[in-house]
């Protein structure tokens, strides 16, 4: 492929936020050059929501930029310009019809990945992006507005940059950092980085006795006093060495660091849709009422799996099989006890290896959400996950990847 050595726009990183930031400079007539380490654009999205893309999801903004924490206010521009219907627009004029089969996950009509990145592809090449894989940039020289982005074979000289080089999260599709050492080359903070969506292990064995069972709407807060507001309730699954499953991976952005921070973090965990110690009590008594025989095992599991029921069992030092009607007083008090909060200790992860996300980046304090601009490094832009904004499971990562690429790809000063 020709190339040449000077551009309006180098875009470094050819994941969602980069691949639609050289889309819409392109569509405003600027030369774009877009950079990939890797052999192939669009790895990580190749592999999101299992292969199936789960592009974004229907809340409203508001709702959207909620689920994002204190940090969530900073993507207000970027989605006023790009919101998940401007995203499905988006799509369908590039042949890709998109649908929400459970009222709020995106997808591609074909629930496959490939479908987006060919659609992408064709897309590019009908507006003339140059696209250069497995073009690995070593470093960006700025002197007053000159810029120079150096390759390990190549020297370009573009007006713009923009950085979409994403995080630390899945390293075998091509998430080394780099773009932070870029981002600190130029003067930027890097707020500390953390694993984020991603199983969690925990010191009880007992877990393992359970693996692959999936516990609907458990609740799980952190019991230490200092951090104690911190909760979520979802689906769980258990694993031989811990946790995983839709609330796992949501909570595990709040649990890294206080891992880090104390070694191990203790949890409460409620396997019952949060049904509090009244209400357990009366489900029980109304239970031994109707099965005088019942055996502890066997009214617990009315209300968790049956391999649960036993580990609950074994830790209120109760015999699985014996007549919960003739269980001392004290101990179904335990017993109501352990199933209304269940401990749990987290002392550890697999690392950014098996991390779906980043917590952190480049700090937002220094880029202007109104253009997605670095204000350090005039022409010089970021977006998607190399800054530091990361959300739950459920399309909130890839609708900010596309928004922010579109922002940046604008090219306001």
């Amino acid at each position: 492929m020709e190339f040449k050595k000077e551009y309006d726009l180098i875009v470094i990183g050819a994941g969602a936020a980069g691949i639609m930031a050289a889309i819409t400079a392109a569509k405003d007539a600027k030369s774009v050059l877009l950079l990939e380490k890797l052999p192939q654009i669009g790895s990580k999205l190749k592999a999101t929501g299992g292969g199936k893309c789960n592009l974004s999801n229907t809340l409203s903004n508001d709702d959207f930029i909620s689920k994002f924490g204190k940090e969530g206010h900073f993507m207000q521009e970027a989605l006023n310009a790009f919101d998940n219907n401007a995203m499905q627009d988006f799509f369908a004029s590039i042949g890709v019809e998109t649908h929400a089969p459970d009222g709020f996950r995106i997808f591609p009509i074909s629930h496959n990945s490939q479908t987006i990145i060919t659609a992408l592809e064709t897309e590019m090449q009908k507006l003339k992006i140059t696209v250069l894989c497995s073009q690995r940039v070593k470093n960006i020289k700025q002197n007053g507005n000159i810029k120079e982005v150096n390759t390990q074979d190549k020297s370009f000289f573009p007006q713009n940059i923009i950085i979409a080089t994403g995080g630390l999260g899945y390293p075998t599709l091509g998430a080394e950092g780099d773009g932070f050492e870029i981002a600190k080359a130029l003067g930027h903070k890097i707020t500390p980085l953390y694993p984020a969506m991603l199983p969690l292990k925990t010191k009880e064995r007992w877990v393992q006795n359970c693996r692959s069972q999936t516990v609907a709407k458990a609740v799980l807060k952190v019991n230490i006093k200092k951090h104690q507001k911190l909760k979520a309730v979802g689906d769980l699954i258990f694993t031989k060495d811990g946790i995983r499953g839709p609330v796992v991976l949501d909570f595990a952005r709040e649990l890294t660091p206080l891992i880090e921070l104390y070694g191990e973090v203790p949890l409460l965990v409620n396997f019952i849709k949060g049904r509090n110690e009244d209400e357990i009590l009366k489900h029980l008594k109304n239970e031994a009422s109707k099965n005088r025989s019942i055996t502890s095992v066997e009214i617990i599991s009315t209300l968790m799996p049956e391999t649960l029921s036993n580990e609950i069992c074994n830790l209120a030092n109760i015999a699985p099989d014996s007549i919960f009607n003739k269980i001392e007083g004290s101990a179904k008090d335990t017993l109501i006890k352990l199933l209304a909060w269940t401990p749990l200790h987290i002392v550890g992860h697999d690392g950014f290896k098996n991390a779906m996300i980043t917590r952190g980046g480049v700090d937002l304090k220094e880029v202007d959400p109104k253009t997605m601009q670095s204000k350090i490094a005039k022409g010089v832009y970021f977006c998607g996950e190399v800054l530091n904004l990361d959300g739950p499971c459920g399309g909130y990562n890839l609708q900010w990847s596309f928004a922010s690429g579109y922002l940046a790809g604008k090219l306001k000063s």
